[in-house]
């Protein structure tokens, strides 16, 4: 019975202790109602010109519809069609089909051929990427980069191992930080892409280019099959087309030798280029029939894309608030200066 009142007891105290240290600590940081007051006010002002430094960036909207039309029954009429040919021309699955789309448009690929392309700004010709790295001042922050340049008509093929980094460095960062690729509707096939910079009219060439280029990869990834195709086909109705002419004109050299035969035996060679006539009249207007449903075909499937509102001024304007800025350097200055006076309390008991 002793011990187990004397263990209550010392629950007891210790709760009492606890309660007494957590009213000292209080008071103790009450007393430092000015120091919290003063770091609230300075960080406060800190974040204000944070905030007035921080350069305007503008974002761009462009959306579009996706074409799939020329999918399925299309595409299986090109497969039997090739391999009557004997080329073999895959299974046809779309890599455009659905959301891929986004993807690919975000690839290293698109990215730096768009990086690598040339426009004009303020009456001067610049690569894109060389524009970029003066607007958005990487190469202040970074020595290294102020002599690794991307002129214009500089071949890829010529480029040194730190252009070929930062060009890679530069499209993934961009492609991470400043586009955003989404299909807002998962039930309709409308897709949405958004890019920031702090050029206006950099922001708007940039997503236009990397639209185009993403439409240019798909017209000649996705009609490669039909296209090689078509020039199978026209090699061929081309060759049988010379062997009906050159049957036509055979035929009529033999007919002018022999105008009034004495024996049937003559006859021989006008039946034979007759009858090689027929075979390649019928062949040729098979594979002239082919040959348009293959044209039709390859037609069919361009364009990829339908752009519905293109990347047009005004951009939207993205820029850092001082009001909340100020609030959360605030909070985080109070947040960082409540443990350190926690801290040193502790330690000096």
């Amino acid at each position: 019975m002793a011990v187990t009142e004397n263990h209550i007891n010392a629950v007891r105290e210790e709760r009492i202790y606890i309660l007494s240290e957590v009213g000292n600590i209080w008071r103790f940081l009450f007393k430092k109602w000015w120091l919290f007051l003063i770091v609230g006010i300075l960080a406060g002002l800190a974040g204000i010109f944070y905030a007035s430094t921080k350069k305007i960036n503008y974002r761009s909207r462009l959306t579009f519809a996706l074409d799939e039309g020329s999918g399925g029954g299309s595409v299986g009429n090109i497969l039997n069609l090739a391999s009557q040919f004997g080329f073999n021309m895959g299974s046809g699955k779309d890599i455009f089909a659905g959301d891929n789309i986004l993807d690919i448009m975000k690839s290293r690929r698109m990215l730096e051929g768009v990086f690598l392309s040339v426009d004009t700004f303020n009456n001067k010709s610049y690569t894109l990427i060389e524009y970029y790295l003066e607007i958005s001042g990487k190469r202040d922050n970074n020595a290294k980069l102020k002599d690794i340049h991307f002129p214009v008509g500089k071949q890829r093929e010529s480029f040194t191992y730190s252009q070929d980094s930062l060009l890679y460095s530069t499209a993934m960062n961009f492609s991470k930080n400043n586009i955003v690729t989404q299909r807002p509707d998962r039930k309709l096939s409308i897709y949405e892409v958004r890019v920031m910079s702090p050029d206006e009219k950099f922001t708007r060439d940039f997503t236009s280019k990397m639209v185009s280029k993403t439409n240019d990869f798909y017209v000649e990834i996705k009609t490669k099959k039909a296209k090689e195709t078509l020039d199978i086909l026209e090699a061929r109705v081309s060759s049988m087309r010379g062997n009906l002419s050159s049957s036509l004109e055979s035929r009529a050299k033999i007919q002018d030798v022999n105008v009034n035969p004495a024996f049937s035996a003559a006859e021989v060679p006008v039946l034979k280029q007759q009858a090689n006539i027929q075979a390649y009249g019928g062949a040729y207007g098979e594979m002239f029939k082919n040959l348009e449903l293959a044209r039709f075909q390859y037609l069919n499937q361009i364009p990829l894309m339908q752009i519905i509102d293109p990347a047009a001024y005004p951009m939207e304007k993205i820029k850092t608030g001082k009001l909340k800025t100020a609030v959360l350097f605030a909070f985080f200055a109070e947040v960082l200066l409540l443990l350190v006076l926690g801290i040193r309390w502790v330690f000096r008991k």
